[in-house]
């Protein structure tokens, strides 16, 4: 039987990836007046690259090699995703960012049924917090046992650094949890700290590899608005439902 639930959120818990944190780079890029500018196509690419900081360096080092940074190219990349962390926060709160169909039954079904809560993600902790106050309120915050974020471990995903950190510090055992994902980097990092994972696709990753998945489905659905499961059992199942996950 299920105990907890460790949800992913970029792509997760809500389609933040294009409309949201591609976005928010590019505002801070042309707020530093620079002229990148990263499109749809090139932002899906560039999220085989975790953490934003990461990103940023892959991007000068892959598509603007002869790039001189003002300062020490560290402390440039940091406070260039400081500032796009700011823009990424006036979007949610904007209320551009909504939450995945399904995301706020299931989490109310874990609570109402004594299921536990956290996240493992590769995003900075105030991206969590803003997108759970705008999205859940700001009791929401406190549903969850622990939240690791960010920089919190040494090692970003596909390494299972931040799915180990939240096991170690709430004391729970991988075979009492559910991973819940979106991309092939987000399944490896789960199913290294060996938790059992289900996929729900976007945009960016319908074509990623989840071939040691639990279930792999479009979404979380609704009850009048059923998912789609890829691959895996879903027991008949319609919607992503906690008998669904004993039942995995």
């Amino acid at each position: 039987m299920v105990k907890a639930l460790i949800f992913d959120v970029d792509g997760t818990l809500a389609d933040t990836e294009r409309d949201g944190h591609r976005v928010a780079f590019n505002r801070a890029f042309e707020a530093a007046n620079l002229d990148w500018n990263w499109s749809v196509e090139l932002y899906g690419q560039l999220l085989s690259v975790t953490g934003g900081k990461e990103r940023i360096l892959h991007y000068i080092q892959q598509y603007s090699p002869d790039f001189e940074p003002p300062t020490d190219l560290k402390t440039f990349i940091a406070g260039l995703h400081a500032a796009k962390t700011e823009h990424y926060c006036q979007l949610l709160a904007e209320g551009s960012i909504p939450l995945r169909p399904g995301v706020e039954r299931l989490l109310a079904e874990a609570r109402q049924t004594g299921i536990r809560l956290a996240i493992a993600t590769t995003t900075t902790l105030p991206n969590v917090t803003v997108l759970l106050e705008h999205t859940l309120g700001k009791d929401s915050i406190d549903w969850f046992d622990i939240i690791g974020a960010g920089d919190i471990v040494p090692a970003k995903k596909p390494a299972p650094d931040i799915y180990d950190y939240v096991l170690e510090q709430m004391g729970w055992a991988p075979e009492d949890c559910l991973a819940l994902e979106d991309s092939e980097n987000g399944l490896i990092s789960a199913t290294q700290a060996r938790l059992k994972t289900v996929i729900t696709i976007n945009d960016y990753t319908r074509n990623h590899s989840f071939e040691n998945a639990a279930l792999v489905l479009d979404g979380f659905g609704e009850p009048d608005a059923p998912f789609q499961a890829i691959a895996g059992n879903a027991f008949g199942a319609t919607y992503f439902s906690i008998e669904l996950a004993h039942l995995l």
